[in-house]
């Protein structure tokens, strides 16, 4: 049976481990900073290009109006270019610029070197751990994507 503070120290170490790594990072960019939500924008796009202002909205949890401040924002650093969507001129798909490719290409490599390097440093057995956690890792990611998606009680389909 798992202890009753597990989930509360799963929860703290994810939180804990993607700040520190986020703040090493951020320590060796010579780029201006990107505030959380832009960074998740920024990948978003770079993975999906030409997805919907309301979708993106929908994938990050945001309000649409949200999700249009940070294009806004990013489009004036040169990271994104907002265009209408041919299938529904009302609609505004978003579309990463090589600018915004390459820096995602360089913070991922940057953050697989950070990581690869701190687990490098663990014994065997925690390094085995976190291999074969990984896999449950994404399904609990999926199982919190599916919840959001599913109906609020006293919402209705």
């Amino acid at each position: 049976m798992q202890d009753e503070t597990f989930p509360e120290e799963l929860a703290d170490a994810l939180v804990g481990v993607q700040r520190l790594i986020r703040r090493r990072l951020r320590r060796e960019m010579t780029a201006p900073h990107l505030r959380g939500a832009e960074v998740e924008l920024l990948r978003l796009v770079v993975d999906r290009p030409g997805i919907r202002i309301s979708d993106a909205a929908k994938d990050l949890c945001l309000a649409g109006n949200s999700v249009s401040t940070l294009v806004n924002q990013l489009a004036r650093q040169g990271y994104l270019v907002r265009e209408t969507d041919p299938a529904d001129r009302r609609a505004a798909r978003l579309l990463p610029t090589p600018a915004a490719e390459a820096r995602l290409v360089a913070w991922r490599r940057r953050r697989a070197d950070l990581v690869r390097r701190q687990v490098a440093e663990l014994a065997h057995a925690d390094r085995e751990a976190l291999v074969a956690a990984v896999p449950a890792l994404r399904r609990l990611a999926d199982n919190l994507r599916e919840e959001r998606e599913a109906p609020e009680e006293g919402e209705q389909p």
